[in-house]
Parts: structure tokens; C-alpha cells; sequence
């Protein structure tokens, strides 16, 4: 699919490839199918100089957009793998996670430069947070440059001869999953796992030419693009979005089920087929997307193991009565069983390889219980202690470690029903016998602002529940503690 969409590039280079929104609101050429040809060739060049090729790792630390596209089409041709760098993991996960990754050269734009220098203080009410970047190893500047920024990828670029395309298979990115900061975890896909994946979107959504897109994702840039369909990145505001499916009127668009609810609340209005996944997605989220103008609203079952892997519309979801969640038949090529404790695993050309570090194996244990009714995949819960907030996964054995300050006997995270498949995330804190409150909070202050993205909607002082005969701690009980405490709050 990658081939497919670089020689696409050259073949259209004037047709408009990545579309964005002005300040007033117009839309606007990002970049043409022509621009993405030229960046990739300067990057590939540049990369190519400073040594990069099979075997080696690049970190990308890129806002999506033409640019960190082009970056991805550059590793790729040269055959190295690119490891995904997550401002929002905070910068003690993500110290640990490049630690396993080891990156021969680390790629990033102003922004993160900011977000891990000068702007550090700022980018943290955002809950965003890096590591020095120069503690990785060397780093290049992807785009406009601000002062202390390290010099540009392409600035030494000469007239030299590109490298002929790698055609063999190996890994193509890593992507950090879970894991705690001892033990990060990494899904490792391969060139032919993404090329799959890719190719299985591009049946699933059959983009056509000339049609605006509605997506940000690597997996809806590259299907698009190489079907010679433009696509508009998502505006950030709620405002800006809704006037983008109104002035698009795009041929499909892909947003996660809290943004698709905050737009209805708005009013706003849909186009096409409408896609959504990352999180659980109702059958009335689905019946209320079509009913503000969509032609088809699906729901997506994916992973960062495997994407994507099922796919139900809104009519289909709509009509079950049984008792769980169906997300639909797996799509061509993936293969569904449940073990012998009823978590589902899946497995098939578009799953991951191997977890970085790990053997390979074909087999993904989703964390989710299940049963297979009639060919269909129909959820049961999630068997994994794993909380899913606004679309995000949050482990939480990742980050309770560094809850446990002096004065902390025991912390745990965990998810509250907030509706609609969503969950608040809770910290349920037991302090010590004799501990001030208001110093523990105090000493709270900084783990908490590390976590990033992953930072608690609430953090309550109270004695963790326990159970069996280990007395480990009861995550039900205390996320039942925690929904209580919670409504508590709410009615005070």
C-alpha cells in the first residue's frame, strides 16, 4: 500500500492530497500529492546520508500532517522502522520505552522540541511531557526550525541519487502499548502486517477519487491517499470540526466515539459513511450518527495488534438482542477463537509480528471476553485490568508504581462507568496510619503531573478494598468505592 501511494504521488502531483482549515475557517491545500513526493525524497536523501537503512530505528516525534506522512514514506523506502514517540505517556514511561527501542536518530518537530525544552512548564497544564530529546540520542528538526532546536534533517541535503526502494519484508514501526516502566511492551508491525492492515481498510471503506476524507490516522491517511482521495485532518475545536463536515461533505469520516458525541451535542450534522472505533461505540451512538445525515455509521473493532479486525453498521448492531456487545464478523483474513478462559484472540496478515524484546506469535490475546455468535464476534467485557478513557488505553500497573509516595500504603487506578461505554479514571489512595492529608496530596503533586495523558479525573483518600487470600487489592470494590465517593461529589 505504501508503493502504491508513492507512486500514486508522482502520478497526480498537482491533485490536492492533505487538506487543512485557515484561520477563518476556509478550507485550504496543506499539501499536494506533488509536495508529500518532493518531502519524502528529501527525507529519504537526507536519512540515507546519515546512514539510515535496514536494521536501523528511527523515533518520530511529529504533529500528523504531510510532513510526519513524508517521514513515514522515507523510513519506509529505506527499510528501517519507526518507533512512535507519545508526548501524553509522560517522560519517565517514554525514557524507559526508548531505552528498549534505542533509536538510531530521533526525528521531531518544533513542537515537541518546545514541549521537551523551553515550553516545558506550558506543555505540562496540557498534560504533555518529553524526556531531553539530546538524552536519546542525535535528533533532527522535521519542518520550520525555532530557536534551540536542533539543525534540519534536510539543511546538508545535495543532489545525490535516491536508493532504490527496499522490497523485502522486516519491521516497519513500533508502537508502545503498555508495560511498566521496568517492563515497557511494544507492538512490533512488520511491512507485509501493515501493508494488510492497510489493504483491509481500503476494502472496508472503498475511498474514491477526487472525494474528501475526514480522518487523521496513519491507517486513513495511506488507504485515502493511495486511492487518489484528499483527506482534511480533524479541526482541534468542536467548532472547527463541524464546519468542516459541513463544507467538505466527506465521502467518509473517521472520529472516535467522544468526539462523535460531543458533535452531536452540537448539532452537527454527516456525510457518507461515518467510522468509529478506539473505543466502544454504541448502537445509539451508531442510530444517532445516521439519523444527522449519515448514508452508514460502522462501528470498528480494532487494536494496535490488529487493525482493524471487525466491523458491524449501525442497522446490524441495531437489530442484535442478545446479551453483550457485537462489534461484527471479522473481517477477511482474520481469523477469531476464544480460549479456555473466554478471552478472545485473533489472529491473521495484518497482526502484529511481536511484542519488542519477545518470540513471535500469531495468536493476540485481546484482553477481551467474548464468544463468537454465528460467525460474529460479540464482546463480554474486558478481562484485563485495563481502563479506556476518551478513546484512550490507560494500563494502569504502568503508573501506580509512582503513586506510592512516602505516606502512600497502598494506590490503585481504575475506571468508573461514565456512560456510553466511556470510563472516569479514579485513584483510590490509602494513606498511611498518621499521615497528613494535605502533605500527602502535596507529595502527590508531581507523580501526577508525569502521568501525562494518564493523569486520574479524581484522586480519593480511603482505604483500598481487598480480597482472597493473598488480600491483594479488589478492583471491582474499589471501583465501586470510587463510583460512590464520586456521585457523592456530585451531589455535594
Amino acid at each position: 500500500m505504501l508503493d502504491t501511494l508513492a507512486h500514486a504521488l508522482r502520478r497526480h502531483p498537482d491533485r490536492p492530497a492533505i487538506l487543512g482549515t485557515t484561520r477563518t475557517g476556509a478550507m485550504r491545500t496543506r499539501a499536494t500529492f506533488g509536495d508529500l513526493a518532493d518531502l519524502s525524497d528529501r527525507y529519504t536523501a537526507a536519512l540515507h546520508t546519515q546512514g539510515t537503512g535496514r536494521g536501523s530505528t528511527v523515533g518520530v516525534a511529529v504533529r500528523p500532517g504531510p510532513r510526519a506522512l513524508a517521514v513515514m514514506l522515507a523510513v519506509h523506502r529505506l527499510g528501517a522502522r519507526t518507533a512512535v514517540l507519545d508526548p501524553g505517556a509522560g517522560p519517565d514511561v517514554l525514557r524507559a520505552r526508548l531505552a528498549l527501542a534505542r533509536p538510531d536518530v530521533v526525528l521531531a518537530d518544533a513542537t515537541a522540541q518546545a514541549v521537551a525544552g523551553w515550553a516545558r512548564p506550558l506543555a505540562r497544564r496540557a498534560h504533555l511531557a518529553l524526556p531531553d530529546l539530546a538524552e536519546i540520542g542525535p535528533v533532527a528538526t522535521v519542518g520550520p526550525r525555532l530557536p534551540g532546536c536542533a539543525p534540519a534533517l534536510d539543511a546538508d541535503v545535495r543532489t545525490v541519487p535516491l536508493p532504490p526502494p527496499v522490497d523485502e519484508d522486516g519491521d516497519a514501526v513500533i508502537v508502545f502499548t503498555s508495560g511498566t516502566t521496568s517492563q515497557p511492551r511494544a507492538v512490533v508491525h512488520t511491512r507485509s502486517s501493515l501493508a494488510a492492515g492497510m489493504t483491509t481498510v481500503a476494502g472496508l471503506v472503498r475511498p474514491e477519487a477526487g472525494r474528501p476524507v475526514l480522518g487523521g490516522t496513519f491507517f486513513v491517511l495511506v488507504p485515502s491517499l493511495a486511492s487518489g482521495a484528499p483527506v482534511a485532518l480533524p479541526a482541534r475545536s468542536l467548532r472547527g470540526l463541524a464546519r468542516q463536515l459541513r463544507r467538505l461533505g466527506p465521502q467518509a469520516t473517521y472520529l472516535t466515539p467522544p468526539k462523535l458525541r460531543q458533535l452531536l451535542a452540537r448539532g452537527a450534522r454527516f456525510t457518507g459513511r461515518v467510522w468509529t472505533g478506539s473505543a466502544p461505540a454504541s448502537a445509539d451512538l451508531l442510530t444517532r450518527v445516521k439519523h444527522a445525515g449519515a448514508e452508514e455509521a460502522w462501528g470498528v473493532y480494532a487494536l494496535t495488534e490488529l487493525f482493524p479486525a471487525a466491523a458491524v453498521e449501525q442497522a446490524d448492531k441495531a437489530a442484535f438482542t442478545g446479551e453483550g456487545d457485537l462489534v461484527g464478523a471479522p473481517l477477511p483474513g482474520v481469523v477469531a477463537k476464544t480460549d479456555g478462559s473466554g478471552e478472545l484472540l485473533l489472529s491473521g496478515p495484518a497482526a502484529r509480528h511481536r511484542y519488542l524484546g519477545e518470540e513471535p506469535d500469531m495468536w493476540v490475546a485481546t484482553g477481551d471476553r467474548a464468544r463468537l455468535d454465528a460467525g460474529r464476534i460479540v464482546l463480554e467485557g474486558r478481562s484485563k485490568d485495563m481502563v479506556l478513557r476518551h478513546a484512550e488505553n490507560i494500563y494502569p500497573g504502568l503508573y501506580e508504581p509512582s503513586l506510592h509516595v512516602p505516606g502512600v500504603e497502598l494506590a490503585v487506578l481504575v475506571g468508573v462507568p461514565a456512560g456510553d461505554g466511556d470510563e472516569r479514571l479514579a485513584a483510590v489512595v490509602q494513606p498511611s496510619p498518621g499521615t497528613d492529608r494535605d502533605r500527602l496530596r502535596a507529595a502527590l503533586a508531581g507523580p501526577l503531573q508525569r502521568m501525562g495523558s494518564a493523569r486520574p479525573d479524581a484522586v480519593l483518600l480511603a482505604d483500598v478494598p481487598l480480597s482472597g487470600r493473598s488480600l491483594k487489592p479488589d478492583r471491582a470494590a474499589a471501583a465501586r468505592l470510587a463510583a460512590r465517593r464520586l456521585a457523592e461529589r456530585s451531589r455535594g
